[in-house]
């Protein structure tokens, strides 16, 4: 077989299996997305990417946009924000740290995974309830004025 010949049969090979994975990702996305009742003191947004600001960072949000207490998932971001309390911002991978499902929201105070019901706090990302046993990574942003940008 020529050198040509085994490029083009693995690039076939990997085609295929990147199409599968693609597959499964897109199935188990849309398995894991939302609550059964429909409640949630969230915020989701599905929209396209946010704006770089004068000094090149992207916007992600406006202060406006996060509910005390609650939060807002930036799913095209792979960032949930979250407001524990008045003025005070916290940003954390939307990755759950259990299987790698994208959590759904911020629900009564936590940051919920679908996939096996894992919480994780709004203040810290720490594991509340758990398959999951890791905190959700800290995403580091910037406040400035009423925008929300990624540090």
């Amino acid at each position: 077989m020529t050198g040509t010949q085994e490029f083009e049969r693995t690039l076939g090979r990997r085609t295929v299996v990147a199409a599968v994975g693609a597959a499964g990702l897109a199935v188990a996305l849309t398995a894991c997305g939302g609550s059964e009742d429909g409640s949630s003191d969230s915020v989701r947004e599905n929209g396209a990417e946010a704006g770089a600001g004068a000094d090149g960072s992207a916007e992600l949000a406006k202060t406006a946009d996060i509910p005390e207490g609650g939060g807002k998932l930036l799913d095209s971001e792979g960032v949930v924000i979250t407001q524990p309390k008045a003025g005070e911002f916290k940003a954390f991978s939307s990755k759950c740290t259990h299987q790698g499902c994208s959590v759904v929201g911020v629900t009564d105070g936590s940051i919920v995974c679908p996939c096996h019901n894992s919480k994780f706090s709004v203040t810290d990302g720490s594991v509340q309830a758990g398959p999951a046993t890791q905190p959700l990574p800290a995403v580091s942003i910037t406040v400035e004025g009423d925008v929300i940008k990624k540090a």
